[in-house]
């Protein structure tokens, strides 16, 4: 990699088998996430919208740390729900994990999510005050 490229960071699992793309790759002083789902550790996926979104902000909570950051340096969000008729319900969740001032986000409907997956969630974050 040459200096002040892209760094990767790990690839991404599901139940302990690799996905095919990183979790985040930072770039300058940003910090892409993929997009996470309601996926536990094991592989399973969380139950109804609440636990889904949760488990898909758990998972963020996770590669922030893992880059040293938090939900304080997320500037954007996009969310992609597989029945938008859900959005008040994630919003409920979204809101016990991030303060004001709240990113930046964008949310839309989809004909369907990855593995029957009910939400999927994306973020940048700033790094460079870190």
């Amino acid at each position: 990699m040459a200096e002040g490229g892209p760094e990767y960071l790990p690839r991404s699992t599901l139940g302990g088998r690799p996905l095919p793309f990183s979790s985040a790759v930072r770039v300058g002083d940003i910090l892409y996430l993929s997009g996470q789902m309601g996926f536990r550790d094991d592989g399973t996926l969380a139950e109804g919208m609440e636990g889904q979104a949760r488990q898909a902000l758990e998972n963020i909570r996770e590669v922030l740390e893992s880059a040293g950051l938090d939900f304080a340096d997320v500037f954007h969000c996009t969310v992609m729900l597989a029945d938008m008729k859900q959005w008040s319900a994630f919003n409920a969740v979204y809101l016990d994990y991030f303060n004001e001032p709240l990113p930046t986000r964008s949310a839309f409907g989809t004909s369907g999510l990855a593995l029957g997956g009910l939400v999927e969630l994306e973020c940048q974050a700033y790094t460079g005050k870190k």
